[in-house]
């Protein structure tokens, strides 16, 4: 056979209306999806899709919402307006809103209002960091250089819970405390429920970062030891601070009630405490460091140590210059803080190994995965 008849025979075996090969036809071009839907997306999937990273942010930004939450609290005791909204859930038995309230002025009825309204976008935050963390897998190796999507975290719902639970209790706390005048008992509950929550919200922030296996000590045990007690000590300090707010004469309300108890007394007690929490800072100071500790721990030390010091200063400021309220403000904000570094720091005490990388692109889900990868076998 020539090279033209070749060439001839390959034609027709090609051509679309001869010989026995049909034509393959074109599949129409994808669609692009509407904006609306690809912001959508955009904006959900921190939430519905979440990742490690995506997951320890919406942690921090509960830790940061109620250590901001609590602050503001601070300042609407510390300017007089406790009383500024004297019912609950409206702000006067006749308006849900801010309105004219006898025995407060519009400023004061206001910073009460306006911080009944940051409750809203703390509520937002617990219920967006829940939902994310029930929608939160595990990521963990398959194979082939791909990351597969396990199991829930109970461990992290948990956790999480306890923030829209804690936004929950404290708004009726909150009810409480405004429809019994400010009563003190009922004020130090609020207080201390708030930082549970913000301790809360800390120990999901690490462990949304870590493995799920058994915590293992990375420090010596005496210094694990200093570390739990420290972590109590602010714990108690936080509640005999409540009782020194209690007593003494920044209520809130001229006419709120106050425990009967002799001021320089309990100040006394809950500076006591304060230099025991100093005594353990500084031989966490000293031993982490010479003992080899982890970095994290070493530089979470550093922190307490710097925060604790600027404390103590600012608490014997207060005092004797008679408790002015911006610096008792300070003193309290500062005070939040060093809670949430200590039981940051605790926490450094210890790991759980690492969390898997989940690279975005990479991730496969469960069911997904080929069952060549998930056989044991294989």
């Amino acid at each position: 056979m020539t090279r033209s008849s070749v060439w001839h025979v390959a034609e027709r075996a090609a051509s679309p209306t001869m010989g026995s090969v049909s034509a393959q036809p074109v599949p129409p071009a994808a669609r692009p999806r509407p904006a609306w839907q690809r912001y959508g997306e955009l904006i959900s999937r921190p939430v519905l899709r979440p990742t490690t990273r995506a997951l320890r942010g919406w942690a921090l930004a509960a830790v940061v919402a109620n250590v901001i939450i609590m602050s503001t609290g601070e300042a609407v005791r510390l300017s007089k307006s406790g009383l500024g909204c004297p019912d609950w859930p409206d702000c006067t038995a006749k308006s849900l809103v801010a309105a004219n309230t006898v025995g407060q002025t519009t400023l004061n009825t206001w910073i009460e209002f306006g911080n009944r309204l940051l409750n809203f976008p703390l509520v937002a935050i617990a219920g967006l960091t829940f939902i994310a963390a029930c929608c939160y897998r595990s990521p963990g190796p398959a194979g082939g250089g791909q990351t597969v999507l396990g199991r829930r975290r109970r461990d992290l719902i948990w956790l999480a819970a306890a923030l829209p639970a804690g936004v929950v209790g404290q708004a009726v706390v909150g009810g409480i405390v405004v429809l019994t005048k400010l009563n003190p008992a009922w004020v130090a509950v609020h207080f201390m429920l708030s930082t549970a929550i913000v301790g809360a919200a800390v120990v999901l922030q690490v462990r949304a970062g870590e493995g799920t296996g058994p915590a293992v000590p990375v420090v010596r045990r005496d210094l694990r030891i200093i570390g739990a007690t420290l972590v109590a000590a602010v714990a108690v300090m936080f509640a005999a601070g409540t009782v020194v707010t209690g007593t003494g004469p920044l209520a809130g309300n001229a006419a709120a009630p106050r425990f009967h108890l002799p001021f320089v007394g309990v100040t006394q007690f809950h500076a006591d405490i304060g230099w025991f929490i100093g005594a353990l800072s500084f031989a966490l100071l000293i031993g982490l460091p010479l003992s080899g500790a982890p970095r994290p721990a070493v530089r979470r030390i550093y922190l307490l140590a710097g925060l604790t010091l600027a404390q103590g200063a600012i608490g014997y400021a207060q005092y004797f210059a008679g408790l002015p309220a911006g610096l008792v403000w300070v003193h309290v904000t500062v005070a939040v803080v060093i809670w949430a570094v200590t039981v940051w720091l605790y926490l450094a005490m210890r790991e759980r190994g690492p969390a898997a990388d989940d690279v975005p692109g990479q991730l496969v889900s469960e069911a997904s995965e080929p069952a060549s990868a998930r056989s044991p076998g294989a």
